[in-house]
């Protein structure tokens, strides 16, 4: 069965979203902010702010709010002029005030700063530019090793190439080019990277000195184009900029871009707005009637397989197997609607039989293999546990758009109305004790205020009591659940 794939493009003055939709199913889907760009691939010059023999790492002030972090690993010995290559002493590599270049690899990701490498790179349509490192690579999702070899020799005769100190890697979208095409790519790249330079000899404090393309242009250089039939865009002066990226680099591409001019909005189209709104939630309701509790943390994220509704046509143990099924497949798609990365456990429901258990983790690694992110997957454990990790370079996409509940702080949930009142309750005697006062005045939510009035009237009469003081409560309808103050008349 063919499958139709399209990217649909949705720009407004702020705001640039892409989604990748598959047989009218929407499977990624990227957001792209003005004022909240994603850093990855971007280039800095950088100081070292402190150097940490204990983790082998060294902070970095890149001018970001936080310093970014780089381990041993990813100091490049050459660009510090260091001969030792088997040095792996970040104390004898890097000192405090020290200028380097550096290259975010991973956003800034809640608490932690940007990771980052010395390592620099820099990407074009169907190479990879290394400016410190003479290596030259092909990617291995290049069918054939005829056709790699192919590509070797090639980069091997351009002059550009055999003239520069630097290395490249050959990306899987070069399959099939002739050679005008890759020495444009790295006559390009080298131009990119000499204004590179220019701009790091002339930074006089940690500054941003490469920025990547933005989302629109970024989508078309990375995603498997090859696979989309069609590309949509709202905005006419994205499609021109689109066009005109296109006509340079993917010309292939010109047929397959056009402008989206239908009266209901882009992202209306196959319900992406409902899928991304759904996507925000912890419950993903399966076909069958099972359903999935998806629950991210700082340090992992969980999710569990519920049967639900599902109660099956033949025994207990099929109806178990066939909810795994279906849930493998939608937690691969789910993984990349919200971009979850990091450690991922997820709990299948117990099966007995080891056959199930193998088809469904065969089902799982067969769906994962159609992410462009690198995943890597366990057994089955005996709890029914799969452990599970995906790459992450970016936010996932609830922390895009959202940020924590200023009622319950991130937790999930509320105190009920009756903790609330004991707490006042406590309040009220803490503050009896320490200070000396006619009566108090609670102001609390109207919930909790009637929890008071009401179920609590008798321990409030206790309390007044005790303190030989009168309370009054006042009930404030913008007061949150768990807000409340005592004020002492």
């Amino acid at each position: 069965m063919h499958n139709e794939e399209k990217v649909l493009v949705n720009v407004t003055p702020n705001e640039t979203r892409v989604a990748w939709v598959e047989n009218g199913v929407l499977q990624e889907v990227w957001v792209e902010r003005a004022n909240k760009r994603g850093l990855v691939g971007n280039i800095y010059m950088g100081k070292v702010d402190r150097v940490l023999p204990g983790m082998q790492a060294a902070f970095v002030n890149i001018g970001l709010e936080r310093a970014a972090f780089l381990h041993v690993s990813d100091v490049c010995h050459k660009a510090i002029g260091c001969d030792d290559e088997e040095c792996d002493d970040i104390a004898k590599l890097l000192h405090p005030g020290q200028k380097i270049m550096v290259q975010v690899l991973k956003d800034p990701l809640g608490t932690k700063g940007a990771r980052i490498t010395m390592q620099v790179t820099i990407p074009s349509r169907m190479l990879v530019f290394m400016p410190v490192e003479k290596a030259l690579g092909v990617s291995q999702k290049i069918d054939g090793s005829d056709e790699r070899e192919r590509l070797r020799e090639m980069v091997k005769t351009i002059p550009e190439y055999k003239s520069s100190d630097g290395g490249v890697i050959v990306r899987t979208v070069a399959e099939g080019v002739e050679f005008h095409e890759m020495r444009a790519d790295m006559i390009y790249l080298q131009r990119l990277w000499a204004g590179v330079q220019e701009k790091s000899r002339l930074a006089k404090k940690p500054t941003l000195i490469y920025e990547d393309l933005p989302l629109y242009l970024r989508i078309m250089r990375d995603i498997p184009l090859e696979r989309i039939e069609k590309i949509r865009v709202d905005s006419t002066e994205t499609l021109n900029k689109m066009k005109a990226f296109v006509d340079m680099y993917v010309m292939e591409l010109n047929n397959r871009l056009g402008l989206y001019q239908g009266e209901r909005p882009i992202f209306d189209l196959y319900n992406i707005e409902e899928e991304i709104q759904t996507a925000l939630h912890k419950r993903v309701n399966l076909k069958s009637g099972g359903y999935l509790i998806i629950d991210q943390t700082e340090a992992m994220t969980t999710i569990d397989v519920n049967t639900g509704a599902f109660v099956g046509h033949k025994n207990l143990e099929e109806t178990i197997y066939r909810t795994n099924l279906e849930a493998a497949q939608a937690i691969a798609r789910q993984l990349r609607l919200r971009n979850l990365g990091g450690i991922i456990i997820l709990d299948f429901i117990d099966m007995e039989d080891t056959e199930h258990q193998k088809h469904v983790l065969s089902a799982l690694e067969k769906e994962l293999s159609k992410d462009r992110v690198k995943t890597s997957i366990s057994n089955i454990s005996n709890l029914g546990l799969v452990e599970m990790t995906r790459k992450r370079t970016r936010e996932s996409l609830e922390r895009t758009l959202c940020e924590p509940c200023p009622v319950c702080s991130g937790r999930g949930t509320v105190k009920t109305s009756e903790t609330v009142a004991y707490e006042i309750f406590r309040e009220i005697t803490r503050m009896a004790k320490s200070f000396d006062a006619n009566q108090y005045r609670v102001i609390a939510a109207e919930d909790v205020v009637s929890r008071i009035m009401d179920e609590e009237s008798s321990s409030v009469a206790e309390l007044e009591s005790f303190l030989n003081k009168s309370i009054r409560f006042q009930a404030e309808s913008t007061y949150a659940a768990e807000q409340f103050d005592v004020v002492m008349m």
